[in-house]
């Protein structure tokens, strides 16, 4: 344990050093790159997991590979519009276009109210941990006064101050991401040496129940879409290009991780606590786990949070013609946030949200359909036409994962 503890901090301090560089840190194709892939790899890595375990068991690889799969067909309706749609957007578009393009507004704004309450909810679960409390009314009650400060903050239109976490979360936490992937690397190679690597998660009954956990699990791999509202910032090329690299990089680094991790698995959901389980699972690769996946939760749910919340905010103002001001989007995001904390535990509002971003991205599906039907690329427009069908099976079939 001393040694994985002694690999863990310094492959985590190494990879701060990489991702710290003034010269990286400067690079417009960086920036644009981590963008989407802090989205993508932020809290769902935090929870991937133990609920994959729990769903998937053994063949949580396999599950987490068909998660990505899903989103990198999303991901490419998203870049045809980007590329196809958004010059149309520029002028006077057509009425079908116009029409699906404030539908998926509208429903990436009630996304976002999810979001904001997904994000808090895990930071007030994390936070918590600092003292070992994992009761659920507690989490409900740090998470409401957590997103009641945000919103505050928010609706008197400080949040930008807030926003400047973000360049420093998303450091730390590929640092820490890099750290614990390593040290998962170096800590089989031991057990291989010994003779005690075991790839079997403990067995239990899988159905058409799990089926529906994992159709509602879309929400980890979701935040490639944010490449999609950098136009002001990137051009198109360039966003296309980095948020494809962003989903084959997220993909690497989730398939590696969850393989590492099945050694770990030990079965079902805790009765409590299970959105933080993974600091009990990887527990036994030294004592430094639990303090750096605290700090990289607590900065990281914080930050996107109040990305969600400006993004929901913006929208907002957008969608209602400006007769809404972002300031009051905020508060509106922030009451609808808790509101949903207390009608329904974190597994119900990652569902939830996997089931609200799919809803968006079916919209967006359908855009990029109409579009590719329209420049007679038939193959496209039947891809795109799966991408509803798969988007229409999780908002209908997903269920949360039951402790």
């Amino acid at each position: 344990m001393a040694a994985t503890n002694f690999v863990l901090v310094a492959a985590s301090l190494l990879c701060a050093v990489i991702f710290f560089r003034p010269k990286l840190l400067r690079s417009r194709t960086w920036r644009a790159t981590v963008t989407p892939l802090a989205s993508i790899i932020g809290s769902g890595f935090l929870v991937a997991g133990p609920l994959l375990a729990h769903a998937a068991g053994t063949l949580a690889w396999a599950a987490m590979l068909g998660l990505c799969a899903t989103g990198y067909l999303f991901g490419s309706a998203i870049r045809h519009n980007i590329l196809h749609v958004e010059p149309k957007l520029r002028h006077k578009p057509p009425l079908p276009v116009a029409a699906l393009e404030t539908a998926s507004d509208l429903a990436l704004s009630f996304a976002y109210f999810v979001s904001v309450a997904y994000y808090l909810n895990l930071f007030a679960a994390f936070g918590l941990r600092l003292v070992d409390v994992v009761d659920p009314v507690a989490v409900r009650i740090g998470a409401t006064g957590a997103i009641a400060v945000v919103g505050v903050i928010g609706a008197l239109g400080g949040l930008r101050g807030l926003e400047r976490l973000e360049v420093g979360a998303v450091g730390l936490k590929l640092s820490l991401i890099g750290g614990l992937v390593v040290a998962l690397g170096f800590a089989a190679i031991i057990m291989v040496a010994n003779g005690t690597l075991s790839w079997y998660a403990p067995d239990h009954v899988r159905g058409s129940k799990e089926i529906g956990i994992l159709l509602g699990l879309v929400i980890l791999v979701q935040g490639f879409e944010t490449s999609r509202y950098l136009g002001d910032e990137y051009d198109a090329e360039t966003r296309v290009k980095t948020m494809r690299r962003a989903q084959w990089f997220s993909t690497g680094i989730y398939f590696v991780f969850i393989v590492l991790i099945t050694s770990y698995f030990t079965g079902d959901l805790p009765l409590a606590g299970g959105e933080t389980a993974i600091i009990d699972m990887l527990m036994p690769l030294g004592t430094a786990v639990a303090p750096l996946i605290i700090l990289a939760a607590l900065s990281s749910q914080l930050s996107a949070a109040v990305a969600d919340m400006n993004g929901a905010g913006g929208l907002i103002e957008e969608t209602s013609r400006h007769r809404l001001k972002v300031k009051t989007g905020n508060l509106v995001t922030a009451l609808v946030a808790i509101a949903l904390t207390w009608m329904a535990d974190i597994y119900e509002i990652i569902t939830l949200a996997s089931q609200v971003f799919v809803l968006y991205y079916a919209l967006q599906s359908a855009q990029a359909a109409l579009s590719a039907y329209g420049q007679r690329r038939y193959g496209r427009t039947a891809l795109f036409a799966g991408g509803i069908l798969i988007a229409l099976a999780v908002i209908i079939f997903a269920v949360p994962a039951e402790a």
